[in-house]
């Protein structure tokens, strides 16, 4: 079953006041289901395109598109945007601002005007599936990075959003908070919301994309991600590198050690398999 389109440029232009175009007429799409992985090389409008998706700036031409209805840039037409589509930004320091965890994740339902008893249950739901119901009353000063990044996911999760974006998630996180974050993602993937990431970690992305999206100075370029990251020159138009597992398997098929056809290994657990089964 082809997946359904929830947001969608068409068309798109944005230029910020007094500098050059950011996008010329951009057509890009979030399909549902589909965990969707963007990257390019700073300055390539990454920031920007997630803002136009979640709301955050206006397209100057074209339109945005939710469900295949056409945003309005009013009151309520953004209140309905921001119940589908939710940003959370790099830094959590940018997005925190209330006393308490439990507080700042109730800002949102909050501002919905939603009922104590609700806003108390999307609260607890959202501490629990990022894994930090614990520290609920924890001032949200005395956390430590990876906490306030989870606190961040788990403000924007509370609005129960089918689309949840996700600048840099990984970033400054060692790497057992990157598997526990990773993890976190995967369970609300599997409970219905459709992620997007962007990234600079061309492995990362491969390892855990459905779908990826490379930002070149030609436009955005969308598709699976085995195939899309092993397109040696939109990665080299896009400032990054060859994904490791790529790499590795364009030697092992060189070598006779890998089947010519199917998906490479994109982690080193699946590279020792696929050497084991050789």
């Amino acid at each position: 079953m082809t997946e359904s389109v929830l947001v969608a440029l068409r068309g798109a232009s944005f230029a910020y006041e007094d500098g050059p175009p950011v996008f010329s007429r951009l057509d890009f799409e979030v399909r549902e289901g589909r965990a969707l992985a963007l990257l390019g090389r700073n300055g390539s409008g990454k920031t920007t395109l997630m803002r136009l998706l979640s709301g955050g700036l206006r397209p100057h031409g074209g339109e945005l598109t939710v469900g295949g209805r056409v945003v309005r840039y009013d009151r309520k037409g953004l209140t309905e945007l921001r119940t589908t589509v939710q940003l959370v930004v790099q830094d959590p320091d940018d997005q925190l601002f209330a006393a308490s965890v439990g507080q700042d994740v109730s800002f949102g339902p909050l501002n919905l005007g939603l009922p104590d008893a609700e806003v108390r249950a999307r609260v607890a739901e959202s501490l629990a599936a990022l894994d930090i119901a614990a520290l609920a009353d924890r001032p949200t000063h005395l956390l430590s990075y990876g906490q306030r990044k989870r606190t961040a996911i788990a403000g924007a999760v509370a609005m129960r959003p089918r689309v949840l974006i996700l600048d840099e998630p990984t970033a400054g996180l060692d790497p057992d908070g990157q598997e526990r974050l990773l993890a976190t993602l995967d369970g609300l993937r599997g409970g219905g919301t459709t992620v997007v990431m962007a990234t600079h970690d061309v492995d990362l992305a491969l390892r855990w994309a459905d779908d990826a999206a490379l930002l070149t100075p030609s436009g955005a370029h969308t598709g699976p991600a085995d195939g899309t990251l092993a397109r040696a020159d939109l990665l080299a138009a896009a400032g990054l590198r060859l994904p490791w597992g790529v790499a590795t398997a364009h030697l092992l098929r060189r070598c006779g050690l890998l089947a010519q056809e199917g998906i490479g290994p994109r982690t080193a657990e699946e590279l020792a398999a696929a050497l084991a089964d050789g």
